[in-house]
C-alpha cells in the first residue's frame, strides 16, 4: 500500500532532507516547538514588529502553552525597539530598523526583559507601502538568541501583507525550531 511504501522511504528522506523535517505526522510547527521547549525546560519570549503578535498568537494557540511562553512585546515603533527591548539607537541609524543588527538586538533584549532562554525577533516592511529601492517590500529580518548565542536572516517575499506576515511568523517559527533541534547550518526555505 501506499503508505507503507511512503513509510519505506523515510529513512533515505531523513538523510538527505532531514534538516527540513520538523515532524512526520500532522504536528504544526508551534506544537513541535513547544514540545521541544518543555523538554528543556525553556522558556519562550517575542519581540515583534512587522508580524504584530502573529508569531505570539501561533505559539499561544497551543493548549498548555503557558508552561513555556512568558510573553511579547510589540515594537513597532523605533523608540519602544530602544525602551523596551534595548535596542541601540546607534543601530537603528546606521542600519535602520528592518535589518539583521537590529533584530539581534531586539531579540537579546527580549530574552534579557523577558527573563526567558530563548527570544525571538521579527522586523520587516510587510507592505504594500513602506518599500525603498534599497529595502523593498518584503524585506524581513529575523532572529533567535539562545544561550548559545544569537542568529538572524533576511529572507524577502512579496505576496501581500497578510501573506507577508503569514510566512515570516513560519519563517521565525522554522529558525527557532531548527535552534531547538540541533539544525543550526540548514537554510531557511525558499518561497
Amino acid at each position: 500500500d501506499l503508505r507503507g511504501r511512503m513509510l519505506g522511504l523515510l529513512p533515505a528522506l531523513r538523510e538527505r532532507i532531514g534538516s527540513y523535517i520538523f515532524a512526520e505526522e500532522d504536528s504544526p510547527l508551534e506544537v513541535v516547538v513547544g514540545q521541544l521547549l518543555k523538554a528543556k525546560n525553556w522558556q519562550l519570549g517575542t519581540a515583534e514588529s512587522c508580524t504584530g503578535g502573529a508569531v505570539a498568537a501561533r505559539l499561544t494557540s497551543v493548549p498548555g502553552s503557558s508552561a513555556y511562553f512568558r510573553g511579547s512585546v510589540i515594537a513597532y515603533d523605533n523608540g519602544l525597539k530602544e525602551s523596551l527591548l534595548g535596542v541601540n539607537a546607534e543601530t537603528l541609524a546606521q542600519h535602520g530598523a528592518v535589518s539583521e543588527a537590529t533584530v539581534h538586538e531586539m531579540a537579546e533584549g527580549a530574552r534579557a526583559r523577558l527573563g526567558c532562554d530563548v527570544a525571538l525577533a521579527t522586523s520587516g516592511i510587510a507592505g504594500p507601502g513602506g518599500g525603498t529601492p534599497l529595502k523593498p517590500v518584503g524585506t524581513i529580518c529575523i532572529a533567535c538568541a539562545t544561550p548559545a548565542g544569537t542568529v538572524s536572516r533576511q529572507i524577502n517575499i512579496d505576496r501581500g501583507r497578510q501573506t507577508n506576515i503569514e510566512y515570516t511568523a513560519q519563517a521565525v517559527l522554522i529558525l527557532l525550531w531548527q535552534q531547538l533541534a540541533g539544525h543550526k547550518e540548514a537554510e531557511l526555505l525558499k518561497v
